[in-house]
């Protein structure tokens, strides 16, 4: 299977994309995490991604698609895989069509997690995440056990800065402008499903898992 989750910054598309890979035992490959990877690492691609990130704007199409291409090529991927994060422009989503062509594959679902943005602004107000090891959880709706201390390594907690309002505005109406026109393009081509992310996590989760299933 091979399933790509949308979403604006904040809608859960991540939390919701985690869970559907764990539920089809396939890899969850997240282009956030991968580039807050490599920032920390400092390497390279880190310090050119850092630049775009931290000014609330996306990492420019050709580093995003090699980046991709790479990750769907390694052994795990096999089987599929759950992308989120990828693609967030019309470009990077018709050189993907070109990969998954050019390896007489498709995809076989796209599901749009669509929230308010009065409600993202609100929700990555209060997301925290782990220095260490990248876990994320929010003060409302997913607290850790101990406050600013991470449950899975006990590493510190912090609000990113890809996640202080005024970045958070200005996301928002990048999304807006080069992301949302993805919702126009996969619904042209049928495979497009949109949820509603402002219901309870796990009625959000079962309702994705209706679809995947039924593209399946």
């Amino acid at each position: 299977m091979k399933i790509v989750v949308l979403g604006a910054p904040g809608a859960g598309k991540g939390t919701q994309a985690k869970k559907v890979a764990i539920r089809f035992y396939v890899p969850h490959i997240s282009t956030g995490d991968i580039l807050r990877s490599y920032i920390q690492e400092g390497t390279e691609i880190g310090k050119r991604a850092k630049k775009y990130i931290d000014k609330g704007f996306l990492v420019p199409d050709d580093l995003m698609i090699n980046l991709v291409s790479e990750r769907i090529h390694e052994k795990d991927c096999v089987e599929g895989y759950v992308l989120d994060g990828f693609p967030r422009t019309i470009p990077q989503a018709e050189a993907f069509e070109k990969i998954l062509s050019a390896k007489g594959a498709k995809l076989d679902g796209v599901i749009n997690v669509a929230v308010p943005d009065e409600d993202i602004v609100g929700r990555m107000a209060g997301r925290r995440v782990c220095l260490a090891c990248g876990a994320t959880y929010h003060l409302a709706f997913m607290p850790p056990g101990k406050k600013d201390t991470c449950d899975v390594c006990k590493g510190n907690l912090t609000l990113r800065e890809d996640d202080e309002p005024q970045t958070v505005l200005k996301r928002l109406r990048v999304y807006h402008q080069q992301t949302e026109p993805l919702i126009t393009f996969y619904g042209k081509r049928g495979i497009l499903q949109v949820v509603d992310g402002t219901e309870d996590i796990q009625d959000v989760f079962g309702r994705i898992v209706e679809i995947v299933e039924a593209a399946l």
